[in-house]
């Protein structure tokens, strides 16, 4: 088998993996759908000014109420980069989705310990090198597609999605899910049992989602968190993703389109050139 032929058949092989599991692509677009429901709409009601000039200690003049409602209307649309907290928080998910998709795929490597597919990958006439990037791409377009839909499923709730730059937006997502599926493909060739890779990943990824501005701007975070969040690869992608998708621009003061790419560019390389050298080295015995 040529590498090309080994390439493309572990792409095909996740993609229909994926697509005959039919339960797994309607919570595809389930699961996220909820979180923008009940949080994006939830607490979209607790940034909205409406209430506030019926809020008590504050006079019932309409001009009073009119700046009151304006100024605290600005600050939020400030605070969230240009756009109400539904499209903020709804461009996050869009990011997150695709991260959880992508860190969790790892789970599969160890299924296919179980069941001996992976034995015979090690012994296949391709290189390995070869065969691990296959499979990690093939998830990676897996969880990019997963974010399209989130993103075509987003219109149902908010009018300010820019379509025409969802392909760049895809192609940030595509990027931050090469990376994270190639950390996920780590971690799971260490590990035996499916207990142990997930209790690792929940550890991992709950942390990453919130110090990243899905839920809320970097800005906000107190400073420890900050700094987390400035090494956090997944808060460029929120960046990026939410600047093209909405025209927002919530990060910090240093963050634009192109330091996110080269970010999420040199995280990626990082990631797959681990992921490779950490598949070679495993046995048959692993």
């Amino acid at each position: 088998m040529s590498s090309s032929d080994a390439f493309a058949s572990m792409i095909y092989r996740q993609l229909k993996r994926w697509w005959n599991n039919r339960s797994r692509v309607v919570m595809t677009v389930l699961n996220p759908l909820l979180w923008m429901v009940f949080l994006g709409l939830g607490w979209g009601g607790i940034f909205s000014p409406q209430s506030i000039p019926t809020a008590p200690g504050i006079p019932n003049m309409p001009s009073v109420a009119d700046v009151i409602v304006k100024a605290i209307e600005n600050y939020f649309k400030q605070l969230f980069g240009g756009v109400d907290y539904v499209t903020f928080m709804i461009t996050g998910i869009v990011v997150m989705s695709a991260f959880m998709a992508s860190f969790i795929s790892g789970i599969s490597v160890i299924w296919d310990k179980q069941f001996g597919f992976l034995k015979e990958t090690l012994v296949a006439s391709a290189p390995r090198s070869v065969v691990i990037l296959g499979r990690i791409v093939g998830d990676g377009i897996v969880a990019a597609i997963q974010s399209l839909l989130i993103v075509l499923v987003s219109l149902l709730l908010t009018n300010n999605i820019n379509l025409v730059n969802t392909p760049i937006a895809i192609l940030y997502v595509f990027i931050m899910t090469l990376g994270f599926t190639a950390l996920g493909t780590t971690i799971s060739l260490k590990f035996s049992s499916m207990e142990g890779f997930q209790m690792v990943v929940n550890l991992i990824t709950m942390p990453l989602i919130f110090m990243s501005g899905v839920f809320y701007p970097p800005t906000t975070m107190p400073e420890w968190m900050k700094w987390i969040a400035k090494f956090n690869p997944l808060t460029y992608s929120v960046h990026a993703v939410r600047y093209w998708l909405a025209g927002a621009n919530a990060g910090f003061e240093y963050m634009n389109p192109l330091t996110d790419l080269a970010i999420l560019i040199a995280f990626t390389s990082l990631m797959l050139v681990t992921a490779v050298k950490t598949f070679e080295k495993t046995t048959v015995e692993d």
